[in-house]
């Protein structure tokens, strides 16, 4: 349990600095430092009505200098004075601590409670999200308006507690953007909210999504109390605090039009995702996978035999059915698509949901290989698997989609029994089924384009090796590496990437180039290499296989004889090699590419080191 507390402590924290939360933080800036604007900059007063903190010294409105003689007054003329009244405290803006409790209130009792009470009630299912809106319109306008903040505190009047009574908007400010706070979803959000869309809720399902709601408070709170103390100790901010407060009233408003518009999205989507490495060290991790993994089904163990982001195909069982749909879109007549009937094409099943983020900064990929390769047999399907309430409606789902451009077969997965089917825990994931069936490769979350469009033409070239591939596409190319090649020594204590025949130090020995393709940043040797520490020299028919991501390719050797040059098969040039050691250009490109280099070099030659441009 402690451990659970934990993981969900730490989640919540990547989550509230991660950019899918960024909507929000200028309004809890903001409304933690707006007090009411008729009390702002204005002295508090004693009982007796003496001003307080302003004025310096000058008498208030109910204050009067004590230079009367009293009827009791002393023989010698001495004058009477009233004894100084004590200072009346100032009551302690609470709004930061109200904003905050609000957000997290609400967003784990609706991300718990939400769908059950609004399938209890009979209600649409984006009712949560209007309302979200709606208390956010108010609340701006509230500041803009004192009487309609008024009217909005009204609920509260009755909490015995003054100063409660005076945050009761703050609190219901909160509650609004807890409603609509969609935060980044990872392997913890995913718990949780699935948990809620099913009603499944146990005591571990509710300690994992109280340790999230806190660790997500911590960083708002924090951004809550740097809005109060700049409203308190800048001047401009005290004398100008009405304009503050209407100011803060237009940003909600203008927060609100933009979620019903989702332009914010489109501010998001053009962030990168700067915590997504640290989250799926954590949410991923070996500790949270053991600890989250009992509150998923047990189906399908053999996809386990397969990780995450894998550097080559592997066997990761029969491919699970798509069961559970609620209806499909992008298919002639909205017909559903049956996984065998795609047997002898490559599949990706990308499980996604419209206002993710994450999966919105991939669709441009996706739609990329959707281009490029769907001649080649690849064919994509889209499972929305919704993480909130609102995701479940066909409309937002189809409008969403058509948006981002999504034009392939989308399978509306509302139940999450396809989720469960592929024991997932990311929106976005990706799973590649290759063309008899199996699940060779997936991928959670954003980033390493490139090695799964890699997959992707590996595999097509399996299903029909007489295939022609366009290049791989400039998104891709991009990710791939984008940092090139790294320099990589031959020397058999310095080598890295190497893979093949164990290496033999210092003895000529005949090496073998594994089967299959070889993967990004790796080598191999084939027939006869003595491996040294300084270099590596070739001995009969020796061969030298290398793949690599840059504009140009080249190697350090010695010696006298000739080195063949081919590219992906082709041989592009001869290299004529003469005395000691010296850089050799192997390519020479205009852009960036990866390709397969392959080197046959003449007995006796010397090879030191590649570098790459």
């Amino acid at each position: 349990m402690v451990t659970l507390i934990l993981i969900g402590l730490l989640g919540g924290l990547i989550t509230a600095v991660s950019p899918c939360i960024l909507p929000v933080l200028p309004v809890v800036f903001l409304a933690g430092g707006t007090g009411k604007g008729k009390d702002a900059g204005k002295p508090a007063r004693s009982p007796g009505g003496t001003e307080v903190g302003g004025g310096g010294g000058a008498a208030g409105d109910g204050g009067r200098a004590a230079d009367e003689r009293g009827s009791g007054g002393t023989a010698d003329g001495a004058v009477a004075t009233a004894p100084p009244a004590a200072p009346a405290r100032v009551p302690r803006n609470r709004r930061p601590y109200a904003v905050v409790a609000g957000l997290v209130v609400s967003f784990a009792f609706f991300t718990l409670l939400g769908v059950t009470i609004i399938s209890a009630l009979g209600l649409p299912q984006d009712i949560l999200r209007y309302v979200g809106l709606g208390l956010l319109v108010l609340i701006g306008l509230g500041l803009i308006f004192p009487p309609v903040e008024r009217l909005l505190e009204k609920p509260f009047a009755r909490l015995p507690q003054r100063q409660v009574n005076k945050e009761g908007g703050a609190f219901a400010l909160g509650l609004g953007l807890g409603l609509l706070y969609v935060p980044c979803a990872g392997p913890v959000l995913a718990a949780i909210t699935i948990a809620g869309a099913r009603g499944e809720i146990s005591s571990d399902i509710v300690v994992l999504t109280l340790s999230f709601a806190v660790g997500t408070a911590v960083p708002l709170l924090v951004f809550a109390l740097a809005g109060r103390r700049v409203a308190e100790r800048v001047a401009a901010f005290r004398r100008r605090a009405r304009g503050l407060r209407i100011a803060a009233g237009c940003l909600m408003i203008v927060l609100a039009v933009g979620l019903a518009l989702d332009v914010t999205a489109a501010i998001q989507r053009s962030l990168p995702d700067y915590t997504s490495g640290v989250q799926k060290k954590i949410e991923d991790s070996d500790a949270a996978r053991q600890q989250l993994s009992g509150l998923y089904d047990n189906s399908n163990k053999e996809l386990s035999r397969c990780e995450d982001g894998a550097d080559e195909l592997r066997s990761c069982g029969k491919a699970p059915a798509l069961e559970g749909i609620d209806s499909w879109f992008n298919t002639p007549g909205d017909r559903p698509v049956d996984l065998k009937s795609l047997r002898g094409k490559v599949t990706l099943v990308d499980f996604w949901t419209y206002s993710c983020i994450n999966c919105q900064r991939a669709v441009p990929h996706l739609r990329d290989w959707e281009r490029a390769y769907r001649d080649a047999g690849l064919r994509i399907i889209g499972v929305h698997s919704p993480e909130f309430a609102f995701e479940k409606k066909r409309s937002n789902v189809v409008a969403g989609a058509e948006k981002l451009g999504v034009d392939w077969p989308v399978a509306l997965d509302n139940d999450l029994t396809t989720w469960d089917n592929y024991r997932n825990r990311f929106w976005p994931a990706k799973y590649l089924i290759d063309a008899e069936g199996t699940v060779r490769y997936f991928k959670f979350g954003e980033g390493e384009y490139g090695k799964t469009e890699k997959m992707i033409r590996e595999l097509l070239r399996q299903a029909d090796p007489t295939v022609t591939l366009p290049e791989p596409t400039g998104r891709a190319m991009d990710d791939l590496a984008a940092d090139r090649t790294p320099e990589t020594y031959l020397s058999n204590l310095r080598i890295r990437g190497y893979v093949g025949t164990p290496l033999v130090d210092d003895r000529p020995t005949a090496y073998r180039f594994p089967k299959g393709s070889l993967p990004l940043n790796k080598l191999s040797l084939d027939g006869t290499w003595t491996a040294g520490y300084e270099q590596f020299t070739a001995g009969k028919d020796a061969k030298l296989a290398f793949t690599y991501r840059a504009k140009n390719a080249n190697l350090v050797l010695a010696g006298t004889g000739k080195v063949t040059v081919l590219v992906n098969g082709e041989a592009t040039k001869t290299i004529s090699v003469t005395g000691s050691p010296t850089l050799y250009r192997l390519t020479d490109d205009k852009d960036a590419r990866t390709a397969r280099l392959e080197l046959r070099v003449d007995e006796g030659l010397q090879a030191y080191v590649f570098t790459f441009g």
